[in-house]
């Protein structure tokens, strides 16, 4: 392994990744010079689709991966040079359930206070906290296996964060909760971001993304394809898919010929239906403009998939293009907007 290097943290910055690798014993690089920088009290996404190197990533930076070349500091602290610090001013909440299922809930919660280094009383009464604004007080004495998957996915929160750490790291926070669990811990997660603390989240929900974080980063075969601020990102993106509903009794459409609209690309038409791709430039009002001037009416329109989700898809595949590789992207991105792309990190 290459010796760690000293290296002057940025000021402001949660995160601060510069060169990193790691190749595993296989020989399997999986991750190529990664430079990363989280400013401190942002709500970050890290994306990338199967196998891209997000958990690898996110091992190497809660310490529980060792890496194989570069540098990591995280909230000023060296993760070679001051490695104690930077565990502690990290709460991780992994992908996995990995507490005990048969402690009840808080004794899970005040027993990771106790690990560092938190005194009983006041353990007790963050885990209290913690499991009050988690809405799981009232579950407190029952074993953890006895929970529902969204209520452990809320233990494990509580649990990173009952030592107060500057930086919360979630790895696929809403995987396999249903929706009104996953917009609860989205209130719950803008709230504590919008206290101070830092969060960094890997998600394959783009929705999620979108919904909820100002910058992200994209990350493809162990690289950073793509870093900005969502709204910049958004804002590259060239091109928008709607899926239109429309009422035209004497239009081309409804006679099954072929529907020309210069300066958009049809790639679906039924009866009822259009799917039209709108290029960067063009706008709705004019595409709308374009269906009246034939005798369209345009009853409803909505994307295809939300703008994060499409701009993913067709980043992703284009790098794929480029080095002539696949991966694992699944199937696409559908009508849903929490289309899931790809699975977890192996």
């Amino acid at each position: 392994m290459n010796q760690p290097h000293a290296l002057d943290p940025a000021p402001g910055l949660a995160l601060d990744i510069r060169g990193l690798e790691k190749t595993y014993a296989s020989g399997e690089k999986a991750l190529k010079g990664v430079d990363l920088a989280v400013p401190a009290g942002d709500f970050f996404a890290l994306l990338g689709p199967n196998g891209a190197g997000k958990s690898t990533l996110i091992g190497i930076v809660s310490s529980l991966v060792r890496k194989s070349a570069g540098t990591v500091i995280v909230n000023g602290h060296d993760i070679d040079n001051a490695s104690e610090a930077a565990r502690a001013s990290i709460g991780l909440v992994p992908q996995e359930f990995n507490f005990n299922v048969f402690e009840p809930v808080i004794e899970i919660v005040t027993n990771s206070a106790g690990y560092h280094g938190i005194r009983a009383p006041e353990a007790r009464e963050r885990a209290e906290h913690y499991l009050n604004l988690l809405e799981l007080w009232d579950k407190r004495k029952q074993i953890a296996r006895q929970l529902s998957g969204g209520m452990k996915r809320r233990l494990m929160i509580a649990r990173a964060l009952v030592h107060d750490p500057q930086l919360l790291v979630l790895d696929e926070p809403t995987a396999g909760v249903d929706i009104e669990i996953r917009r609860t811990m989205w209130d719950f997660l803008r709230r504590i971001n919008d206290e101070g603390k830092s969060v960094i989240l890997t998600t394959h929900y783009l929705e999620e993304a979108e919904a909820l974080c100002r910058n992200v980063a994209i990350i493809n075969h162990g690289e950073v394809i793509e870093q900005g601020s969502v709204s910049h990102l958004l804002s590259e993106s060239m091109v928008e898919t709607f899926v239109l509903d429309i009422d035209s009794p004497q239009s081309s459409a409804a006679t099954d010929q072929a529907l020309v609209l210069e300066g958009f690309v049809i790639n679906e038409i039924s009866r009822e239906r259009l799917e039209v791709e709108v290029p960067r430039g063009n706008t709705i009002n004019s595409l709308i403009s374009e269906l009246s001037r034939q005798g369209i009416i345009v009853q409803s329109l909505r994307n295809k998939s939300n703008r994060l989700e499409e701009f993913f898809l067709r980043l992703v595949q284009d790098a794929r293009s480029s080095d002539g590789t696949g991966d694992g992207i699944g199937d696409g991105a559908g009508d849903n907007p929490g289309t899931k792309v790809g699975e977890a990190d192996q």
